[in-house]
């Protein structure tokens, strides 16, 4: 069953969108931390959730760039991703990731990682499609 939004949100575009993960045994490394890789998938999939959720087209990974690791990830943590469109261009979007970290057990949440993703959004074809600019109140 479909629930209805109502048609002032549904209209605007959506800027953000967050995700959250755990991070099991096998998304660490030897030390028992996230796998610097994983985290990277993880944000990529988030940057692709916002771009896509704000084109409404297929969207593709043109860039990652400016990637912070700020503190390491343990095995249990719980992470929130938080990716938001920040700037457009004709077809593209950028997107920033933070990656924040939380112990499940004291609720206690810190900046992980952050990056920036370029984002493509591409027609039925496959080629380059324009996106709608940010609003003003967002850009």
């Amino acid at each position: 069953m479909l629930i209805p939004h109502s048609s002032s949100l549904a209209s605007r575009p959506m800027t953000e969108a967050r995700m959250t993960e755990i991070v099991f045994p096998d998304h660490t490394n030897h030390l028992g931390t996230l796998f610097g890789g994983q985290a990277l998938a993880w944000m990529d999939k988030a940057a692709f959730i916002a771009a896509s959720r704000y084109a409404r087209r297929t969207v593709v990974t043109a860039r990652s760039e400016q990637i912070d690791f700020h503190l390491p990830v343990p095995k249990g943590a719980l992470v929130e991703l938080i990716a938001r469109v920040v700037e457009t261009g004709r077809t593209s979007m950028q997107v920033e990731v933070e990656m924040i970290r939380e112990d499940l057990l004291t609720g206690e949440s810190q900046l992980a990682t952050r990056g920036r993703f370029t984002m493509i959004a591409l027609d039925v074809e496959g080629k380059p499609t324009a996106v709608p600019p940010l609003p003003a109140a967002q850009a």
